[in-house]
């Protein structure tokens, strides 16, 4: 029990860590917007920027890992990811900002692949529920960034977005030291540095590709809605809603989470979850761009829900569908290709909006991504193709 509850703590800790600097920045677009002068297609290009990050850098993680060790690649990559986002908030300029976002980026990035060799080595026989526990993490860490930035952290600092940020880099560099200190030990035979030769992930494996396109429509969706909102809402002049709605979207997650710390392992081997999802979505963009006022709120609540079910089944696939010494090197590849996929969506939102002039468009890509979930998930090895 006390090696669960520790590895229950750490993972969450973790998981909530990737998600807090990078989640601090859509509450204080307009700021950011204002005092850089960007343009539409540079808040896309500074929303995609992590993600490109994420997708370059997950291979070189693979080889860390490898190296390393993965308790010591997620600690050096938050390590990473803290110092840089701190850096964020000395930005004299656009590229100075870019600079500093991609240096973090490369930093969850590193993280990132370690968290699912992490779960099968410190809970080997309850994979769903790691991969639950630390996504859980993820969604609080976005949520407590969607709606503390504004509300609480920018008054703490004086209004400043620079502050902001320094402010929630200190718990990332926290969680840094927290886990290679209080790391479970792991029995002999999980795969450690010594005994693990590849890291190069096989691009020739189609189930690589399906799961990085299937991954990285469920991130496009979520990172393209919350770099997108804020804007949309004070275009359409319903700038009041932009706190209560980007707080929406990502506390529109928490129940779904919460609910698949005791369900994920049921439903990582469904197929319907992922077209509920894809459905979902639809339903939720729709509400955005045609309601009004509560109508909005709900719709950017069940976004957050509808993309949290798969979000969790989709990260629960590298350690249940790939031997316990391949699982960094499919993750890695799955997120190479993922976010990958997360750096065109948002870039493709803004130019919609820059080009038509029409604030609505920037979630015509998102609503393809939402088709995109119900259509790949049928080819991958679950449901009861696997059990035959």
């Amino acid at each position: 029990m006390r090696r669960f509850l520790l590895s229950f703590a750490l993972l969450w800790l973790a998981g909530a860590a990737l998600r807090l600097t990078v989640l601090a920045v859509p509450p204080v677009v307009p700021l950011i917007h204002a005092d850089l002068r960007l343009s539409e297609t540079e808040i896309g290009i500074l929303t995609g920027l992590p993600l490109l990050l994420f997708a370059l850098a997950a291979v070189p993680g693979s080889l860390l890992i490898a190296r390393l060790g993965a308790v010591s690649a997620l600690a050096i990559g938050l390590l990473v990811e803290g110092i840089a986002s701190a850096l964020r908030g000395a930005a004299p300029n656009a590229a100075w900002l870019y600079a500093a976002t991609v240096a973090m980026g490369a930093g969850i990035a590193i993280a990132q692949p370690a968290m699912p060799p992490i779960v099968r080595a410190w809970l080997p026989d309850r994979i769903g529920l790691g991969t639950a526990i630390y996504t859980n993490g993820f969604l609080m860490g976005a949520t407590a960034a969607a709606a503390l930035s504004l509300s609480l952290v920018l008054p703490l600092v004086g209004g400043s977005w620079r502050l902001g940020f320094a402010v929630w880099a200190i718990p990332v560099v926290v969680t840094a030291a927290l886990v290679p200190a209080l790391a479970p030990r792991t029995d002999a035979a999980t795969p450690t540095a010594a005994t693990i030769t590849q890291w190069w992930p096989d691009w020739r494996s189609s189930l690589l590709w399906r799961l990085g396109l299937l991954f990285g429509s469920n991130t496009s969706i979520y990172f393209g809605t919350n770099a997108f909102l804020a804007d949309y809402l004070n275009a359409t002049g319903a700038a009041e809603l932009i706190s209560p709605a980007l707080t929406a979207l990502n506390v529109g997650q928490l129940p779904v989470s919460f609910a698949l710390l005791a369900a994920a392992g049921r439903l990582e081997n469904r197929i319907w979850p992922y077209t509920v999802s894809g459905l979902g979505v639809l339903a939720g963009l729709a509400g955005v761009v045609f309601g009004t006022g509560a109508v909005i709120l709900a719709a950017a609540a069940l976004i957050g829900a509808a993309i949290t079910l798969t979000f969790v089944l989709i990260l629960a696939l590298p350690p249940v569908l790939s031997a316990p010494g391949d699982v960094h090197r499919l993750a890695a590849g799955m997120f190479t290709v993922s976010y990958s996929t997360g750096v065109i969506v948002p870039t493709v939102s803004g130019l919609a909006w820059d080009l038509t002039g029409m604030p609505g468009t920037a979630f015509a890509p998102l609503a393809v991504c939402a088709v995109m979930l119900a259509v790949l998930a049928p080819t991958l090895p679950i449901g009861r193709r696997r059990h035959r």
